[in-house]
């Protein structure tokens, strides 16, 4: 078995879609990034390669490459998941939160659950999403971004 942690934080800016586990959130403004800037994903996605000693998403995704200008970062899970299976790694669960002043996430979090199960081929009860302000400290707190923690656990195929 092996733990892993991911974390992620990205700028909030007028002009761009807000996407949190592969959901588009209604608001403002959105993540700035290179792909969809979908912070949720990219910390579960690092969470999952940091178990397995695979490094992290900026070497397999690098924000220098236009292949992943706007990029899905769903389909970046699934491709995380699927070196996963090739090196003997079978996710065994994922346990995330989201750090965000504003919108409101509580009606969203089961259709994240959804998506992220889906693109990591796993069980709902598997993956859980959790939202939580910062009573108006720091950067989440005043508005300016959000940022996301993940922690997973790998267990090697028999």
């Amino acid at each position: 078995m092996r733990v892993g942690h991911g974390y992620d934080v990205h700028k909030l800016v007028p002009d761009r879609r807000l996407i949190l586990g592969g959901v588009e959130i209604p608001y403002e403004r959105g993540l700035l990034g290179h792909s969809d800037a979908d912070v949720l994903t990219h910390a579960v996605m690092d969470a999952l390669l940091g178990a397995a000693a695979l490094g992290d998403i900026g070497r397999h995704f690098p924000d220098t490459d236009p292949a992943y200008a706007g990029a899905d970062s769903l389909k970046l899970l699934e491709h995380v998941t699927a070196l996963l299976k090739k090196e003997g790694w079978r996710v065994e669960n994922v346990d995330a939160t989201i750090l965000a002043q504003r919108p409101k996430l509580a009606g969203y979090i089961p259709q994240m659950r959804e998506r992220l199960a889906a693109g990591m081929g796993i069980t709902l009860e598997q993956v859980n999403v959790k939202a939580t302000t910062e009573e108006g400290l720091g950067f989440t707190g005043s508005g300016e971004g959000m940022a996301a923690h993940a922690v997973c656990l790998l267990e090697k195929e028999k």
